[in-house]
């Protein structure tokens, strides 16, 4: 199994996981809207990371 595919088994089997990882991505990408253009993604996409390195203290 690769690790993307462990990644989404866990999102799937971890209640309320995928809901932080969309608020903490949204989160990230207001935060980073003064940033033209890839400010936004990188925010969301930090947010989501966040929220996943912080999945096991729920």
């Amino acid at each position: 199994m690769s690790k993307i595919e462990e990644i989404q088994s866990e999102i799937k089997n971890t209640p309320g996981l995928g809901k932080r990882m969309a608020k903490y991505s949204a989160v990230g990408a207001v935060i980073a809207i003064p940033v033209p253009i890839v400010g936004p993604i990188f925010g969301a996409l930090a947010g989501a990371a966040y929220a996943y390195s912080k999945r096991n203290k729920v």
